[in-house]
């Protein structure tokens, strides 16, 4: 179970008609933090808060069936440590040269919602680079219905090496387009990323 740290200060901005690009969050680990907060409008919005003193962002635009829902905060656990990451991958970075990004699993919980209810995009994975250092992360997942972008989700982080569960909860709204939905997570660190689609329906 995720261990939330409630959100000091929630920043909410409005974007016009166009996908917003990444932002940072600049603390170091923070087992279960949470950042961001309800919030939403017709063509997305920039949602924050502050942890520990230091900003985090969540940025999305959500467009065509998702204008007006609302992202929550973004929460995540470290699962494996470094050291244990590295062990479980026989990653070395002076052999690999850098970076190393790796989807373990994404999925959508739960996977069968109605319009007006809640979602978490859930994404674990394992990030490793030079021992002890931080490295730059960008969690993006693309929404997408009937093949046409509805949202596109983003936060950058500063990570250690190891691996994370994060998550991502979205309040559909209550006229939300029936039918499936294919959220593409990719996680991108340095040259290196990894891509993997997982999808829920609306019923």
């Amino acid at each position: 179970m995720f261990k939330r740290i409630t959100a000091a200060a929630v920043l909410s901005v409005f974007l016009a008609f166009s996908l917003a690009g990444c932002a940072s969050e600049t603390y170091q680990q923070h087992k279960g933090a949470a950042i961001g907060g309800a919030g939403g409008a017709a063509a997305g919005g920039i949602l924050g808060g502050l942890v520990g003193g230091r900003t985090g962002i969540v940025v999305g635009a959500l467009l065509g069936g998702l204008a007006g829902a609302a992202v929550g905060n973004y929460t995540y656990d470290q699962k494996r440590t470094e050291q244990e990451a590295k062990s479980q991958y026989g990653y070395d970075y002076k052999q690999a040269g850098s970076n190393m990004v790796r989807i373990e699993s994404s999925s959508v919980v739960p996977d069968k919602v109605s319009a007006g209810g809640t979602v978490s995009l859930v994404t674990n994975y394992t990030v490793l680079g030079q021992e002890g250092a931080t490295s730059s992360v960008t969690e993006t997942r693309e929404i997408r219905h009937e093949g046409q972008l509805q949202g596109s989700p983003s936060v950058t982080v500063q990570r250690a090496g190891g691996t994370f569960e994060s998550k991502v909860p979205l309040t559909l709204p209550s006229n939300a387009p029936k039918g499936v939905y294919v959220v593409k997570t990719t996680i991108t660190s340095g040259s290196s990323s990894d891509t993997k689609e997982t999808s829920f329906t609306v019923e």
